[in-house]
């Protein structure tokens, strides 16, 4: 009698909610955005994460917030998302954030800077760092708010028609690399292009292009990389842990009621996370397919990636002496980088390298 009696109220409690959301809902106003990606929709995982933050939107505001997802060049190009959302031509947008450092360096801390912070310790330092107040006084410039929408985990180097056995062999590549790793790498004497996703492959196919990057064995498998370049190599030190972002054109932010923020921003965060699992969980299983048509795997040598970390902190330090706003934020970034490594010395690379090569 007592389960029974607890069971009905269980479920009165669970129908009273049910119907409250609708009422709850039937007050506020119905909403239609557009939201323009960077990325094609063949990228499932990546171009994905705004179709779950629409699905979500949808699902929280009982169908009264609905965002329609475009890939890119559907509705903008590509790397253009950051503009068209502060003009307003579309209300929101899904990208990352360094294909914008043309426009300031400072962009970059959103995404990723080489040789900078993993996934989690990216999260750590928007979240509770400082890191997300830091980067929205930019994009408040721009007439535009971000939110964290995912995360790819540390990226692959790319692939590369030839083999790369030291520095001296990058001299003259011509590479898809966006970003300030873009720019360190022309420091090593490479000449960096920044295409959008659907732009690579027929780059690399018709030899525009000696070598690309783009995320790791899941999507690059999707885009055919493997077919045109054999050579693939790792780490990926210009992408530790790149953050992807949900913009939004902050005046239409603005007039959103309270609900439906609150709804938006739990819509991302869940993005964030569903991204970086969904990664770890079918990049394994991509890498060996890739392995089996033939990739050959590599590591970066030696000398490129100190060469490479030697670049990047003389960058860092004359961007900080000449950009204020790069300033600024690098000097709270570089003191939690600086914290965040201490720990994770002690905790997951002590753990990692004994366990990874340990158990097979």
């Amino acid at each position: 009698m007592e389960r029974r009696s607890f069971l009905k109220r269980a479920g009165a409690g669970v129908a009273a909610s049910v119907v409250a959301a609708p009422v709850l809902a039937a007050g506020e106003p119905e909403i239609r955005w557009r939201l323009a990606s960077s990325f094609p929709r063949s990228l499932d995982t990546i171009y994905g994460a705004a179709e779950l933050l629409a699905k979500r939107v949808a699902g929280l505001t009982g169908g009264k917030f609905q965002i329609r997802v475009f890939a890119a060049n559907e509705l903008v190009p590509g790397l253009q998302v950051l503009d068209e959302v502060g003009r307003g031509t579309v209300e929101c947008g899904h990208t990352a954030s360094y294909y914008y450092v043309g426009k300031n360096k400072a962009f970059a801390f959103d995404t990723a800077l080489p040789f900078g912070l993993t996934a989690r310790q990216q999260n750590a330092w928007l979240y509770y760092g400082g890191g997300l107040a830091l980067m929205r006084g930019l994009f408040r410039d721009h007439g535009v708010i971000n939110f964290p929408g995912g995360n790819t985990g540390v990226q692959m180097a790319g692939w590369f028609r030839k083999e790369i056995r030291s520095a001296a062999d990058l001299k003259g590549l011509k590479m898809r690399i966006p970003g300030i790793g873009g720019e360190i790498m022309a420091r090593l004497g490479v000449v960096p292009q920044t295409l959008a996703g659907p732009d690579i492959y027929p780059a690399l196919e018709k030899g525009t292009l000696d070598a690309a990057e783009w995320v790791g064995p899941y999507d690059d498998e999707k885009l055919g990389f493997y077919k045109v370049a054999k050579h693939y190599y790792y780490p990926g030190w210009w992408e530790g842990g790149p953050t992807l972002s949900f913009l939004v054109n902050l005046k239409e932010w603005e007039k959103l009621p309270a609900s439906y923020r609150e709804a938006f921003e739990v819509a991302a965060a869940e993005a964030n996370l569903h991204m970086l699992a969904e990664y770890d969980a079918k990049n394994p299983a991509a890498l060996a397919r890739l392995i089996k048509a033939g990739t050959q795997l590599h590591p970066f040598p030696k000398d490129v990636m100190s060469a490479a970390l030697a670049a990047a902190e003389q960058l860092y330090a004359e961007e900080a002496a000449r950009n204020p706003v790069f300033r600024r934020i690098f000097e709270s970034w570089r003191r939690f980088r600086s914290d965040e490594f201490q720990w994770f010395r002690v905790a997951e690379l002590s753990y990692a390298n004994f366990v990874f090569n340990a158990v097979k």
